[in-house]
């Protein structure tokens, strides 16, 4: 199924409530693909498990120019959850 988004002002989407619904999360992943933007439901218990490390923010800005792993930030947000 497809569907037009408009994006406002901000630069915001909603996805529709009949996609996020589908899904057992209220979190997703976005990623630009070559010119194709995808974006699918995020389990936080998958992305711990891999071995690939990402960094998901910006160091030098968001701390003091260290990186963290991607188990650590799942885990803090986690807690905040």
């Amino acid at each position: 199924m497809a569907t037009i988004l408009k994006a406002t002002t901000k630069g915001q989407i909603t996805l529709p409530a009949s996609w996020r619904n589908s899904f057992n999360t209220d979190k997703f992943i976005a990623r630009v693909n070559g010119s194709k933007l995808e974006i699918e439901p995020l389990d936080l218990d998958q992305l711990v498990t891999k071995n690939d490390e990402y960094t998901v923010f910006d160091a030098i800005r968001d701390n003091q120019g260290k990186g963290i792993k991607a188990q650590d930030l799942v885990k803090v947000l986690k807690d905040l959850a």
